[in-house]
């Protein structure tokens, strides 16, 4: 288990857009949005704690909505961020932030402010709002003076998937600290989600090449490999080995939900993931998130289960997107269909033996 414990906490459903692709409006345009009281934000902060010093973890906050600046209470909570000494990301939009904004933001302790970009101007336009892209690259100006890390997280689709090595030029001259993107999860949103394995590794090629030519410039951003298809493409092409003395039946990386993550929303439901239709497995006004841990969240470690990835070489590090894998096949088990991992390529088992090729 890692010494940390991130917590994705949602408390509103507030916000300023509709994307084509949110999944807490997808299928439901009149929904209500939900959000918490400051009582209520009080008692979930603290289950975190409580949570986290039975474990032994670091606690280690994602705070967002909807846009959570919009919460009455914002304010009043980062105090309590403050108080603890607590550190967190706040993943938000960029329509209310302006430089003293961001200076007091980084004054209650955020780290880094996470925006999206999802397109050039008219295709992330398309999907948020008009405007929107413009205002996103600006407001990252606002968040590196302040002293915070400016992160950009795009949404991969086939929609899109033509546009990211763009993204990434754009990013990079605005002066973001950080870029990663993942992939499109379907949720009945307008996005096409047929993109191929094949189609994907490619663009995981032409953007290795990128990041690779901008570090060669010196170049500040840095580029997560936030999706975990990255490290079957590295392992590809020789930049990740399996450690000699790694331990069988271990998890070292890959997927975090199971392992050092869980999702609260405005209505106190847990998440094993946002991303994973219908993964609740409590709620935090009810539940001691100490029990749900060694109880419903158990469903999310049988790594047995996974009906490709229990026979590759790499599931201790990888096994890809299981909220994709739910997505369009079903199951959390599921094969996901971006990866491209086989027996031709020597990290599948044969099915019906336990042998590796």
């Amino acid at each position: 288990m890692k010494p940390y414990f991130a917590f994705q906490w949602h408390i509103t459903d507030e916000c300023d857009q509709r994307c084509k692709h949110c999944y807490i409006f997808s299928g439901k345009p009149d929904k209500n949005p939900e959000s918490m009281t400051f009582l209520q934000m009080e008692d979930v902060f603290y289950n975190c704690l409580d949570f986290c010093e039975l474990y032994n973890r670091t606690p280690y906050f994602y705070l967002t909505g909807g846009d959570p600046i919009l919460h009455p209470d914002f304010w009043r909570l980062l105090e309590l961020f403050h108080e603890h000494k607590i550190k967190y990301t706040i993943m938000g939009n960029p329509f209310h932030l302006n430089d003293q904004v961001c200076r007091e933001l980084k004054w209650f302790g955020c780290e880094k402010y996470q925006m999206s970009i999802d397109g050039m101007r008219q295709t992330h336009d398309w999907f948020r709002k008009p405007g929107s892209y413009d205002c996103t690259l600006e407001k990252i100006g606002c968040i590196n003076r302040s002293g915070m890390r400016s992160v950009i997280m795009t949404t991969v689709s086939k929609t899109n998937i033509e546009e990211i090595p763009g993204i990434i030029d754009a990013v990079v001259e605005a002066g973001v600290h950080v870029f990663a993107f993942s992939r499109y999860v379907p949720s009945g949103g307008e996005m096409d989600s047929s993109m191929t394995a094949a189609e994907y590794r490619t663009l995981l090629e032409k953007c290795d090449r990128k990041f690779r030519d901008y570090a060669a410039l010196g170049c500040e951003t840095y580029f997560n490999k936030k999706d975990h298809l990255w490290t079957l493409y590295d392992y590809e092409t020789g930049h990740f080995r399996i450690p000699a003395n790694a331990e069988e039946g271990m998890i070292y990386g890959g997927c975090n939900c199971g392992n050092c993550h869980i999702t609260i929303l405005p209505t106190g439901d847990i998440y094993a993931c946002r991303r994973v239709e219908n993964s609740k497995v409590g709620n935090v006004y009810e539940d001691r998130l100490a029990d749900v841990w060694l109880t419903s969240m158990e469903e999310y470690r049988q790594y047995d289960r996974f009906s490709k990835c229990s026979r590759c070489k790499l599931l201790a590090w990888c096994r890809g997107c299981p909220a994709v894998a739910r997505g369009v096949n079903g199951s959390f088990y599921a094969e996901d269909p971006q990866c491209w991992a086989s027996e031709e390529n020597g990290l599948l088992r044969p099915k019906e033996t336990n042998e590796w090729l």
